[in-house]
């Protein structure tokens, strides 16, 4: 149901402040056709609480009813039925109270015409205000629930994608684990405990929380850690984080698919030491711009094919989040992949949870 025009103390104000005005203008005319103050009085206050009751009723009739486009005469029927009804028993109350003031019920008959006329103007403008309002309002509401169901349906696909990485990353170190359990149990244990690190930091955060760079880079290192341990020393790292790059803003564990990727293409075709590069620069304050790069092979990572949910995904969320399409891109340049991403600062107030 939409909200009510008659919620809140400003309508009422403006509405008694209206109709206090109109009595006077009402009472000030009956007194130039030189009748009596009181009877001017009564006949404006009488008539003026009708039609200001017929004026609300018609306000809140609207709100549980309002017509379309091809039924908007019915207003006109309605304004002519109320007004008819005001005029009827305004003239019946009036008539009553002062039968015996014969100039009164003279100037009450001369004036049927302009009384219905009034009337049928008030409760009509009413009519039109009213339809204004509940229009507007209805399509307000119907856009914020549109939004809200977009949001939700936005929610819902940010956590699909964020469900799909857990699998793909988990069975992956629980296949290393179960390896390394015969052979080198303290190995193993070291990183169960990692592993049990890395997933309750990835439960704790919220999907849409942004957080700093410098957290998302920590949280990074214990995945490479948990990697490490699966490829020893062929894996190596260098992280080249400018100071300004570190405190700004990133969608939560989104660096982390991107580096699993570059793993991916550039390990496991090899047995030799593959140097992953990840660089964090910025642009006039109001960009970070982030590069991983990972050596590969032309030859045997053309025969590699993924789950389909690495960079396809990422570039999903940061189109759901910012919108744009442009935020992520790759590039092969003889041995070397480099996957360039941008993540704009929309503000610089952090969303920590």
């Amino acid at each position: 149901m939409v909200t009510s025009i008659t919620k809140g103390r400003s309508f009422y104000l403006a509405f008694t402040s209206w109709w206090v005005v109109w009595t006077v203008i009402h009472v000030w005319v009956l007194d130039e056709y030189q009748i009596k103050l009181f009877s001017a009085l009564t006949d404006a206050f009488i008539s003026n609480f009708l039609l200001a009751s017929f004026c609300l009723l018609v306000v809140n009739n609207m709100q549980y009813y309002l017509p379309r486009k091809e039924r908007y005469w019915y207003i006109l029927i309605v304004s002519l039925v109320l007004s008819s009804m005001y005029l009827f028993l305004s003239r019946l109350i009036l008539r009553f109270i002062f039968k015996e003031d014969d100039i009164y019920l003279n100037l009450l008959k001369q004036s049927f015409y302009i009384r219905y006329i009034t009337g049928f103007l008030m409760i009509g403008c009413m009519s039109m205000i009213s339809l204004l309002w509940y229009t507007l309002k209805e399509q307000q509401e119907n856009e914020q629930r549109k939004e809200e169901a977009e949001k939700i349906a936005k929610d819902a696909e940010l956590l699909k994608l964020r469900q799909q990485l857990q699998p793909h990353f988990l069975f992956n170190s629980l296949n290393s684990i179960s390896a390394l359990a015969g052979t080198q149990p303290e190995k193993a244990r070291h990183m169960i405990q990692q592993l049990s690190d890395f997933l309750r930091g990835t439960l704790k955060k919220e999907e849409h929380q942004l957080v700093s760079l410098r957290e998302e880079i920590h949280h990074l290192q214990l995945y490479l850690d948990i990697e490490k341990v699966r490829f020893g020393h062929r894996l190596q790292t260098v992280l080249e984080i400018d100071e300004k790059a570190a405190d700004m803003l990133i969608p939560v564990l989104l660096l982390q698919p991107v580096v699993e990727n570059a793993i991916k293409f550039g390990l496991y075709d090899t047995t030799e030491e593959v140097l992953i590069r990840i660089i964090a620069t910025t642009k006039d304050d109001q960009l970070l711009e982030i590069l991983i790069q990972n050596p590969f092979d032309p030859l045997t990572s053309v025969h590699t094919h993924g789950t389909g949910f690495g960079l396809a995904s990422i570039a999903r969320r940061l189109y759901l989040m910012y919108a744009r399409q442009d935020l992520i891109r790759t590039e092969k340049q003889e041995q070397l992949f480099s996957t360039y991403i941008i993540i704009p600062q929309l503000n610089h107030e952090s969303n920590h949870h």
